[in-house]
């Protein structure tokens, strides 16, 4: 399958930390031990960062579409994305490059809480949406893309091709968003990761060519040919068949 046009540089799947998958691991560990910490007090505060789709687009708050991703509800909910980010996200920039990893990162978050604040707002959904799995999904996208058939482990326990465990999560998430009821998750927003992700790589991928026939190259073949005939003619008229023309 063709490969996204990035910069190419080292691929593996363990390895060392990438200056962005650990800057993004310390500042959202970070965010959370401040939240956790701070109490009531501070946590007030920072609700101003979640992601709230009447304050987004009513009180024109656009940046919560970006600082959404670094509030977490809980520790497992902080350790799963942190997991998943490192297992994902490593070999991604150790293949991108830096600047376009961090690029398609916050491009699916930001698409996530996009496809979130549209959503919510039109069923008249009183949301306020936090976490990096928007972000995430589309890391895991990437990975299903780029390393199909590596093989990784789902839920961190069973073995899978990355193409099935995409289509397995893309497949969790789709159902659920159709489902009734209120879950406490977002899953319009990990579909919403997907899809933005899915939408950007397809614009990077190598576009396909389309080979039109060379009309001046086979005219000039088929005068090259005539003057051989010709050539070959005049030489039997004079003296034998001669040299072969080649």
């Amino acid at each position: 399958m063709p490969q996204p046009r990035f910069p190419l540089r080292r691929s593996a799947f363990y390895g060392y930390f990438p200056t962005g998958v650990k800057w993004l691991l310390i500042s959202n560990t970070a965010v959370f031990l401040l939240w956790y910490l701070g109490g009531a007090p501070v946590q007030s505060n920072m609700l101003l960062l979640a992601l709230t789709p009447a304050l987004v687009v009513h009180n024109f708050f656009i940046f919560q579409l970006f600082t959404y991703m670094f509030l977490h509800g809980g520790i497992g909910h902080l350790l799963f994305n942190m997991l998943t980010l490192w297992m994902f996200g490593t070999p991604l920039e150790q293949t991108w490059g830096t600047r376009a990893f961090l690029k398609y990162y916050f491009l699916c978050g930001v698409g996530a809480g996009i496809c979130d604040t549209a959503v919510n707002l039109i069923l008249g959904h009183k949301t306020t949406t936090i976490g990096a799995s928007g972000a995430i999904y589309g890391l895991l996208l990437a990975f299903g893309v780029l390393f199909p058939d590596v093989r990784v482990l789902m839920s961190f326990l069973f073995p899978i091709k990355a193409k099935y465990l995409v289509m397995i999560y893309g497949a969790i998430a789709l159902l659920s968003a159709l489902g009734s009821g209120n879950s406490g998750v977002s899953n319009v927003a990990h579909l919403g990761g997907m899809a933005f992700g899915y939408i950007y790589l397809k614009g990077r991928l190598p576009k396909a060519r389309l080979r039109l026939p060379d009309a001046g190259g086979w005219y000039r073949q088929w005068k090259l040919r005539r003057a051989k005939k010709k050539f070959q003619v005049y030489l039997r008229k004079h003296g034998g068949p001669g040299p072969r023309v080649n």
